[in-house]
């Protein structure tokens, strides 16, 4: 039988996009601009990371100004002045260091998953380096990913406040609790909701 019979699927060739289509399609390729930036927010929280690291270690060998330039930067008060570092500083210092980790990797989700998914194919299959999570990565998988991440950057936030917590009303005490569980229900709506969508298919056959 010929293969141009037009009832047949053909195979091996790849029809070109008519002009419309092809430029819709590349339009994606605009959000690589966003993609770029996003490594530059990741720069900067590398810089910001360091930074606090390098203060930590100045103020663990008795830098006063170093001192200083942490209790600022964590927001932390006492009734009595801070004059050596101590255990709830180096916590909610590397509490902090933890919440940069955190939010960095959430930045690397979206801009490796979000270009594979979103922009285009990186053809990482076989890279030793190649992200575990980035072989059966798609849209909806990255949505559930990213709900987590969210979670957790949520979860340091948390402990932070409550290890600082006379600091604060108990209004944003109790504010930041119903924001926290906002994002776990949030996150459980998202994830039932696509084992509803995956189930959905396999039900009908």
């Amino acid at each position: 039988m010929s293969n141009d019979d037009p009832l047949l699927p053909r195979t091996g060739k790849v029809s070109p996009l008519r002009p419309l289509p092809n430029l819709i399609f590349a339009s994606r390729w605009l959000q690589l601009p966003l993609y770029l930036g996003l490594i530059v927010a990741q720069a900067v929280y590398v810089m910001h990371f360091l930074v606090e690291l390098t203060h930590l270690v100045e103020a663990a060998f008795g830098s006063k100004d170093a001192l200083e330039s942490l209790i600022t930067s964590i927001g932390y008060k006492t009734a009595a002045p801070v004059t050596t570092l101590n255990e709830t500083v180096i916590m909610l210092v590397v509490l902090a260091l933890i919440d940069v980790v955190m939010i960095s990797n959430l930045l690397i989700m979206v801009i490796v998953g979000g270009y594979e998914t979103f922009v285009s194919r990186m053809n990482l299959e076989g890279h030793r380096d190649q992200p575990e999570w980035l072989s059966h990565v798609n849209a909806s998988v990255l949505k559930v990913k990213l709900a987590t991440a969210i979670i957790g950057i949520s979860s340091i936030h948390l402990l932070k406040t409550f290890i600082n917590a006379d600091n604060y009303t108990d209004r944003v005490l109790i504010a930041q609790t119903a924001i926290h569980i906002t994002f776990l229900l949030s996150a459980m709506a998202i994830a039932y909701t696509d084992k509803l969508m995956y189930r959905a298919p396999d039900d009908a056959h």
